[in-house]
């Protein structure tokens, strides 16, 4: 993949923007996905033998893109993984929703995963699942917000289904809302995290240029 979109790399971290239709790791489908790209990179660019350790330490959907960070070591990536579960960790998402939610709130429910879909559930069957979000604009004419989302907890389709179930389903979201044929409106805009070795904070932050996040561009 002769287009990866680095944002920053040194011997201990890589922060790239994942695009659109590429998973995260590997799956039973073969198709690409980011960790072995970039292991094929690392692999070309420093001319090493043999495998290339490279540590996901979290997950973009398929069709979410947006900005992830990988470790290089496994010291990188264990770091990594304690500041997630610490909550030093910090994604934040553009989403562009149907209809318009209040100014700002949190949702709180109980996720429950079955084969490979999410639905809510209970306390005892369910994974604790919280975001916070800010209504950033309204286009009145197609009835869309733009959503800036806080994560807080990182269940799988958290973000689509907690919205979804509110009735402010993600545009182009054909797994949980009835949008087929279009770009999902959910992007990864920012990440912030302590470095794992300088502990220096790390900022990183993207604003999508597709649709349906050009629908909210100033005319």
């Amino acid at each position: 993949m002769n287009n990866l979109n680095i944002l920053y790399e040194d011997n201990h971290i890589i922060v790239v923007l994942k695009p659109r239709g590429i998973l995260s790791q590997a799956d039973i489908t073969g198709n690409n996905d980011m960790l072995t790209i970039i292991k094929g990179y690392l692999k070309e660019k420093y001319h090493k033998p043999g495998n290339v350790y490279l540590g996901l330490v979290h997950r973009l959907d398929k069709e979410t893109s947006g900005i992830m960070v990988f470790a290089r070591t496994s010291k990188a990536a264990k770091r990594l993984s304690e500041n997630i579960k610490n909550h030093e960790f910090q994604k934040s998402y553009l989403a562009v929703v149907h209809g318009k939610p209040s100014a700002t709130g949190i949702l709180k429910d109980y996720l429950e995963k079955k084969g490979t879909k999410s639905f809510i559930s209970t306390k005892e069957n369910g994974k604790y699942a919280e975001l916070s979000y800010e209504l950033l604009k309204y286009n009145s004419k197609e009835d869309l917000s733009l959503l800036k989302i806080n994560l807080k907890t990182g269940r799988n389709h958290q973000i689509r289904l907690q919205f979804q179930s509110r009735n402010f389903p993600l545009y182009g979201d054909s797994k949980y809302g009835n949008d087929i044929n279009k770009n999902l409106g959910l992007f990864a805009y920012q990440l912030v995290f302590p470095h794992p070795i300088s502990k220096e904070l790390m900022k990183f932050e993207i604003k999508p240029d597709y649709s349906p996040f050009t629908k909210f561009n100033e005319k």
